[in-house]
This record gives structure tokens, sequence and C-alpha cells, in this order.
């Protein structure tokens, strides 16, 4: 292999160029620890539950939690039972943020992890398998005086995992069961001050909808968002940054091409490093604080996957031009078996991840952890594996040496 230019460079100038590097490197670490607030908040909710008196509901009215326009509640569902009101009669309403608050485009993004409290009662147990009927709607508003606007509408379904760690007695019926956390809203941009949850838990014994779910008392929800703050410093850090590296990659090209012989494999492969490193950088996350862009999550997931890529891709081909075996690769046709086997994962990441976050374009509570596939898929062993098991050479491991071969091997060597 013809010496790139890194390697022709004296010992002084890589010495300058790597303690530039640590003190660039050290400085982001003393900005984000010193500067910038943890990268995210967690707010628990209770869901208020609100009666519906209408018989026949449309989802065409908004409950309200509190404030002035707050819906009829009631406590307990032994309430609801004393004042014979039905459940599909029950609104569980959820106002984010929390009164006198309001959500900021600087939050970037909206989690939702949904929890119901579930208590034990002997001639109504959980059922194996079971599976939660969710009627949810989402709404928005920018100002406390303005009309809700629905967002998103869905009719979802959530596998219960509960478990019950005492026995199954009439003395301890009322104690709660412990359920996983269920994924339940993912939005991409948080475009508007205030948000409103609305949900239903229909039951149809006919059609088995939410039958052998136990007795629900309350459901819980904890939004997660990142913090503005953090956001901030994240904007600033990538903005400085990457004027910087477009800096030297075009520094570092005009001397490959001033050179007299044609650029190296490698010298192409660090350029290419350089390129998708610029381009997860590129701050164009600015624009999602003045635009509702909900597909950001989902680019920067793009972004992230080319440059991952980009990196292994380098690797294989930098390990590859320094084998010395003598013989002249310098052509990327020659990485083919090893560079395909990164393209297919990174191909098949972008299907799974479009799976997610491309539906939840359109229905943010969609998600592929709700279905037993998707979880499989999901906890499936990092493709990784496989792909390291591709990329090893072909030819089969050496078998263990015996005590008179190694020292045989010793000596010669």
């Amino acid at each position: 292999m013809a010496g790139a230019i890194i390697e022709n460079m004296s010992t002084k100038k890589l010495v300058i160029v790597g303690v530039i590097l640590l003190l660039f490197q050290a400085f982001s670490f003393m900005v984000g620890g010193l500067i910038a607030p943890s990268p995210t908040t967690a707010i628990h909710y209770l869901a208020t539950k609100c009666v519906d008196t209408v018989k026949h509901h449309q989802n065409t009215k908004w409950f309200m939690p509190w404030g002035p326009n707050q819906c009829d509640k009631i406590r307990t569902f032994d309430e609801a039972m004393a004042k014979k009101i039905e459940a599909n009669n029950i609104v569980f309403a959820v106002h984010i943020p929390l009164p006198n608050k309001e959500m900021s485009p600087w939050f970037q993004f909206l989690l939702v992890i949904l929890q119901f409290d579930i208590a034990f009662k002997v001639y109504n147990q959980i059922a194996d398998g079971a599976m939660v009927t969710i009627d949810v709607g989402l709404a928005y508003r920018d100002d406390t005086l303005s009309e809700w606007t629905e967002m998103a509408h869905s009719i979802e379904q959530r596998k219960l995992n509960c478990s019950f760690n005492t026995a199954k007695t009439f003395e301890n019926e009322g104690r709660y069961y412990e359920c996983d956390l269920l994924p339940f809203m993912e939005v991409g941009s948080v475009a508007h001050k205030y948000y409103l949850l609305n949900i239903r838990l229909p039951v149809n014994e006919a059609k088995k909808i939410n039958v052998g779910i136990g007795e629900i008392k309350d459901i819980r929800l904890v939004s997660i968002h990142q913090n503005g703050g953090f956001t901030k410093v994240w904007f600033a850090m990538k903005t400085f940054l990457t004027p910087s590296i477009l800096i030297i990659m075009i520094w570092y090209w005009r001397r490959i091409t001033l050179m007299t012989r044609p650029p190296v494999l490698l010298e192409k492969v660090i350029f290419a490093l350089g390129i998708s490193m610029t381009f997860i950088n590129i701050p164009v996350e600015w624009f999602s604080v003045g635009f509702n862009w909900t597909w950001m999550l989902l680019f920067g997931d793009i972004r992230q996957g080319i440059f991952y890529s980009m990196l292994l891709s380098f690797w294989i081909i930098f390990c590859g031009e320094h084998l010395m075996d003598q013989t002249e690769r310098n052509r990327f046709s020659v990485y083919w078996k090893q560079v395909g086997p990164i393209v297919f994962g990174s191909f098949c990441l972008f299907i799974f991840d479009m799976c997610e976050r491309g539906v939840q374009l359109t229905n943010p509570f969609y998600s592929i952890w709700a279905t037993d596939v998707g979880t499989e898929l999901a906890n499936a062993p990092p493709l990784s594996l496989f792909f390291s098991s591709l990329l090893s050479p072909s030819s089969p491991p050496p078998l263990p040496l015996s005590p008179s071969e190694r020292k045989k091997l010793r000596y010669e060597t």
C-alpha cells in the first residue's frame, strides 16, 4: 500500500495534533459536566377520572383534569358503582405539563410511559396473556383560553405482564400487582405549550374487549423530555464544532490533491468518514425550535446509522490495508465481503427503525414493543454478533499446538 499522508507526518506534528484533540475532548467534557444540566427530565402524572355524561360519546369533547373548565370527577371506582356510572363513561385525563407550567420547543421530544395500578381480586384476576384495549386521544393548545385541537387519536392494545408475589387468597385482596411499564406515546417535537391526553378503557364482554384485565384502580404516566438548558448547550457545541470539522476536512483533501500521486483507498475512506461526521454534526436541530418537524428523531437515527456504518467500514479497510501479507489491495471491491454485511445490517436496522418511528409520524401511540413479534425482534441478540462472524476470516481457526510443536515454533521464531 502506498503511504497515506497521515503516515508520512512527522512525530512532532502527530504529537501536536494528538494534544489538540485531547484538549478539545477535555474541554467538551468540562462543558458537559460543569455547564450543561442533566439531559432529560421525568415527570410523574396520576390520571384524573372524569365522568362522561353523554351516553353515546363521539370523542369530540375534551376533559380537563383541573382549571376553570374541569370535568366532573370521581375518586374511586367504588364511587362510580355507587353512582351507577359505567366503565365506558369514565375518561382518564392527563394534562401535560403540570399546573402553572408550559412546554417548550427546546424540549425536542416527548416520551410517555404508561403503568396500571391493578388490585388483586380472587374473582377478578388477570388472565394469562391479557390485552388492554386503550382508546386514547391527544390534543394541544398554545393558550389557556383557546379550544383544544386534536393532534392524534388511536385505539391501541398493550399486553399486561404482571406478577403477584404473595398468595392469591381473600386475605390479600386489595394488594397491587407488580406490572411492567408499557410504552405509550412518543412525539418527535414539542411545538406546543400544552397537551391533553384523554384515555378510555372500553368494555365489551361480547367481543372480549378489556375482559380479564383485573381491577384497574388508577393509571399512572411518566413523561420524559429533553431539558431546554441541555439542548442549548448541545446546539452551541454542534454549531461550534461543525465549521471546525469542515475546515479540517477541506484542508485534508486539499493536501491530498496537491500530491503527485492519486489518492489511495485509505485516504478516500478517511475523507468519506469526515463527510459522515460533518453530516451528523450539522446543527439542523435549530430548525426544530421554530418548525413542527416531528421527523427529527427519525432523521437523527438515519444520520447516526450512516456515521456508524462508515466508521465500521473505515476500521475494516484500515486493518486490511495494514496487513503485512504483501498483498496489493487499495481497491474498494476487494472488501465487498466485509463491507457488504455492514451495509446489509444497516439496512435491516433502518427498516426496524421505520417500523417504530416511521409509523409514529402519523400515530404517536404506536409501538413495536406492543406486539410479541416486535418485542422478540427488539430483544434479539445484537446484530453485531452475527456480523462479527461474517467479518472473521474464512479459514478455520488454528488447532491447539502440542508442547513439542510450541517448543519448535519458539526456536524457529
